[in-house]
């Protein structure tokens, strides 16, 4: 799935087409009527973690004021313009069963709070699946061929073609109708307003900081591939309980959390790819061999975990040795 600073990403590609209005459309999502969006007129465009909101309008309508301009937004010409920015962030998911993975990640979905006001309103709030994806001005393309042998390009989920010409593809995303994006920005670790002391707070909790990086209420955006590298970084081990480690370390966590995501979408808006140090790796760049385990709480959602034990060794809690990986 997508993290934040890949959805940063996708919503600066939309920012050009805020005050445009919908041509014609397409796609194959059976969520909504995409045939609703005929006509109406693209008014804002938001992102919160992972979920970009997009706020449409009638045309004849008054425009109305648009979320306050940021310094990422007035990039997003420069990243529209380029194809090769287009696609989705080239580190892939696991091989071994990544349907899996994404059904995890969706019923991991599923279980978090609702929008505001869910339901009729004038906002479309997308979640990204798995290898989930915004393409400006075209379309993508089979890069191989799938199990039957087939070269078929991906389906597109919503098509929006605008009267200018251009267009947005949307693909393998939920669509939702909501009256007004859920937001936190300080929970988010892209926003000028995140909460560090809220964030250490709950990062102090008796639980493995592996788990509790991947809470949304704290921690806005933040997936598994920033949670294993960030982890590698500041040389802790997943199962470690926050509450064994001292404020130095908890803060040098949160510290890399904020420059990798930055770092991350600062290299996406360059066309630059990701190179990760411990996700999906057999050695570590020291040449220690890694481990991988699938770690969560118990009866909670779990994900894929990688981890080198000589750079990040085990913290006996009171209580022992950390969990077992499962």
């Amino acid at each position: 799935m997508p993290e934040g600073p890949l959805v940063r990403k996708f919503q600066l590609l939309t920012s050009p087409f805020v005050g445009q209005v919908v041509a014609k459309v397409g796609g194959s999502s059976r969520k909504i009527n995409v045939n609703d969006l005929n006509a109406l007129r693209l008014q804002d465009s938001q992102v919160h973690g992972k979920n970009l909101y997009l706020a449409f309008v009638a045309a004849e309508g008054p425009l109305g004021p648009t979320a306050e301009e940021t310094v990422l937004q007035r990039e997003a010409a420069g990243v529209a313009s380029s194809p090769a920015q287009g696609g989705q962030e080239q580190v892939r998911a696991p091989q071994t069963h990544p349907q899996d993975e994404e059904l995890r990640e969706l019923q991991h979905s599923r279980a978090e709070p609702p929008d505001a006001a869910e339901g009729p309103g004038n906002w479309l709030r997308f979640h990204f699946g798995l290898f989930g994806s915004i393409r400006a001005n075209e379309f993508s393309r089979a890069n191989k061929a799938n199990k039957r042998g087939d070269w078929k390009d991906p389906i597109p989920r919503l098509v929006l073609h605008f009267e200018s010409g251009g267009f947005l593809v949307f693909y393998n995303c939920r669509m939702h109708w909501c009256s007004s994006p859920r937001a936190d920005p300080a929970s988010d670790i892209l926003s000028v307003e995140f909460h560090r002391g809220r964030a250490l707070d709950a990062l102090r909790a008796p639980d493995p900081v592996c788990y509790t990086l991947l809470d949304q209420r704290y921690f806005s955006g933040l997936g598994n591939i920033i949670k294993n590298e960030i982890l590698y970084l500041a040389k802790i081990h997943p199962l470690t309980q926050g509450s064994v480690l001292a404020l130095s370390d908890l803060e040098r966590l949160l510290d890399c959390a904020i420059q990798f995501s930055s770092a991350w979408l600062h290299s996406k808006l360059h066309g630059k790819g990701l190179h990760p140090q411990i996700y999906q790796k057999e050695q570590c760049p020291l040449g220690h061999a890694v481990m991988k385990g699938t770690l969560g709480p118990s009866g909670g959602f779990k994900r894929l975990t990688w981890w080198c034990p000589q750079c990040q060794p085990a913290v006996l809690s009171g209580g022992g040795d950390p969990s077992p990986a499962t």
